[in-house]
């Protein structure tokens, strides 16, 4: 395929991702295979000088090389010594996916099922039991946890990994695990160790923060990886991931598996379809490619598609977003193709509004995409930018506390007794302005009083920070109790936290339009959710059910279980179930008691005006 958006790459080394330290081992297929994995990886070598340093202090920063083996076996050694073992070990990821794929190989490592001595708890899903030892979870999750238990007395390590993503939720467990282990030593309770890890950090701000923390250094089992930069910019990034996966097919060896960064679903979804279509017209002496999405709001079932490897001969495409940068070990990738770019949430206080940007990503990030090639032997990662590109990327990326909506966060925080937000102990303390805003936020939703020099929690707002979602759709679950529309609501917020239910086959758009008709309200896509949740709880044979209206079983399934541990949260917090039938009226004016501030004004002009928070004055959207 030739084209002038077609990438033309400088045919040179130009970096090595970490030179290889050991000779790496394949994955153990089985059992009998484990212990002998586990001894050839680098931290088994510095298994007993590991585990002095943790013993002598409270808190160690850990840079582990890509291949080291930190989050699987530094939780199994902390463990194996039994000088933990008054508490659990708790280990937390950005993503869910991370959690459900790390938890369950460390699992399979130590002969046991999930949720036995090795479990993972993410968000609607607990998979752990009693005797459950090292507990694999998602940051949110644990900061929900420490507003029951601010002292984290069920653990006896915390364990941050990969810190240097930097999300809201991971920002702010910094500063709850740091004081929990700090008032833990003040009332002479179990010590509490912390422990952050990552492949790449801003080691020096991290030690300073805790308080000068040693730093410990992990090599890596890294494979040399080759670069291989654009020799002038790509006017259309897509069609030149599409050239580059199909020059990869035909010029590179198999097997090797390629691995594709994009920003979004949609990306995805529409690269995915075009790899398809050109692969159709392939000659037949060239191996066929098996295409898979990777992306956060994917359900879990397809994710393990992406994530297991296959064994029909394919070379495997796996087109993914920043998910896969880090955590996840996607076994046979050799091949990178970065795009350079990433979406990135940004709020802003003066319109109240959650914008995603496209954006360059840092050279951390970089790294960390180019060393995917590498885990499992030598690759070749192709940057869709120029090496003049690169060097002007930022070092790291910024903490998504500094552009994110801060409204869950600080009620979680007032939650645990601080009664000023803007005193958090924050690594990178955001603007002023931010947390204000999310103050006043939480004051318009009743979860707050707030006066000149005191900001109070309400009886709402402890009840708000009950339910795993945003206030304002926490306060929709509260107001549905007095309008009487509990299970209306719970329906829809259900149907909300899973991603699209709808499936929309290209050659098919009109069929599936015309099959899903009978859902559509006048009233509003949210009672279209609800009619489509209820229709899906009557009929039996659900799964032809779905393939007949072009929805997707998967989500509606999710949803159900979502809605049920909504229950349980409503039964626990008094709110007793009630339906309002047919009238709908109630379900719209509960909304409106929580999206207030999403509303809107039709102009003459028909343009709509808000009214900014802060400021009071309007915007034109």
């Amino acid at each position: 395929m030739q084209s002038n958006n077609s990438p033309n790459f400088n045919k040179r080394m130009k970096h090595s991702v970490d030179t290889p330290k050991t000779n790496g081992v394949p994955r153990p297929r089985n059992p009998d295979d484990v212990a002998r994995h586990r001894r050839q990886l680098p931290t088994f070598a510095v298994r007993h000088r590991l585990l002095q340093e943790i013993e002598g202090h409270h808190t160690v920063i850990i840079l582990g090389e890509t291949g080291s083996g930190k989050t699987t076996q530094i939780p199994q050694y902390l463990y194996e010594t039994k000088n933990y073992n008054y508490g659990m070990i708790a280990i937390t990821q950005p993503r869910r996916i991370a959690a459900i794929t790390v938890a369950k190989r460390v699992a399979f490592e130590v002969g046991t099922l999930p949720g036995a001595l090795v479990g993972h708890c993410v968000r609607f899903d607990d998979v752990t039991s009693p005797v459950t030892k090292l507990k694999y979870m998602t940051d949110g999750m644990l900061l929900r946890e420490a507003l029951l238990d601010p002292l984290l007395m069920k653990y006896s390590v915390v364990i941050l990994d990969e810190a240097h993503e930097r999300t809201v939720q991971t920002d702010v467990l910094f500063g709850i695990v740091k004081t929990a282990q700090s008032d833990r030593k003040r009332k002479f309770c179990k010590p509490l160790r912390i422990i952050v890890m990552s492949a790449t950090m801003d080691v020096d701000s991290f030690s300073s923060y805790f308080n000068n923390a040693p730093v410990l250094y992990l090599e890596g089992r890294q494979y040399p990886v080759q670069i291989m930069y654009a020799k002038e910019n790509q006017s259309d990034y897509l069609f030149s991931v599409l050239v580059t996966v199909f020059q990869i097919h035909q010029e590179q060896p198999f097997p090797g598996d390629i691995l594709v960064f994009l920003t979004g679903q949609d990306e995805i979804n529409s690269v995915i379809k075009h790899i398809k279509d050109v692969a159709r017209f392939l000659p037949n002496d060239v191996r066929p490619l098996t295409v898979l999405p990777l992306y956060a709001s994917l359900p879990a079932a397809q994710q393990m598609l992406a994530v297991t490897p296959i064994s029909s001969g394919a070379r495997r495409v796996i087109v993914a977003t920043n998910v896969a940068e880090t955590s996840i070990t996607l076994s046979g990738v050799k091949y990178v193709v970065d795009s350079g770019l990433v979406k990135v949430r940004f709020f802003s206080p003066v319109t109240g509004l959650d914008l995603l940007k496209i954006q360059k990503i840092s050279k951390a990030q970089a790294w960390q995409r180019a060393g995917r090639a590498g885990r499992e032997s030598s690759g070749i990662c192709y940057r869709l930018y120029t090496e003049s590109l690169f060097f002007s990327f930022n070092e790291n990326s910024s903490p998504e506390i500094q552009r994110c909506s801060l409204a869950s966060i600080v009620l979680q925080i007032l939650v645990l007794g601080i009664d000023d937000p803007h005193k958090f102990d924050f690594m990178d303390k955001p603007t002023p302005e931010a947390i204000t805003n999310a103050i006043d936020q939480l004051h318009l939703l009743g979860a707050v009083d707030k006066t000149e020099n005191q900001i109070k929690l309400t009886h709402t707002g402890k009840l708000m920070s009950s339910f795993p979602v945003d206030p304002c759709l926490a306060k929709i679950i509260l107001a549905s109790k007095d309008l009487g529309c509990t299970d209306e609501i719970l329906t829809i917020i259900s149907m909300m936290s899973v991603d699209s239910v709808t499936c929309d086959p290209t050659f098919k758009k009109n069929e599936a339009a015309a099959a899903r008709k009978k859902f559509q309200s006048e009233e509003g896509d949210l009672i279209t959710l609800l009619k489509i949740f209820q229709a899906y709880i009557k009929v039996n044979d659900k799964k032809n059910w779905c393939h007949e209206h072009f929805l997707l079983a998967r989500q509606l399934k999710t949803a159900d279980d979502t809605r049920k541990q909504l229950v349980d949260l409503c039964t626990k917090c008094g709110i007793i179930s009630q339906s309002s039938a047919s009238d709908l009226s109630a379900v719209r004016r509960c909304f409106a008691r929580g999206l207030f501030m999403n509303s809107a004004e039709l102009q003459p002009s028909q343009d709509y005006l808000t009214r900014s928070l802060c400021s009071g004055t309007r915007l034109a959207l």
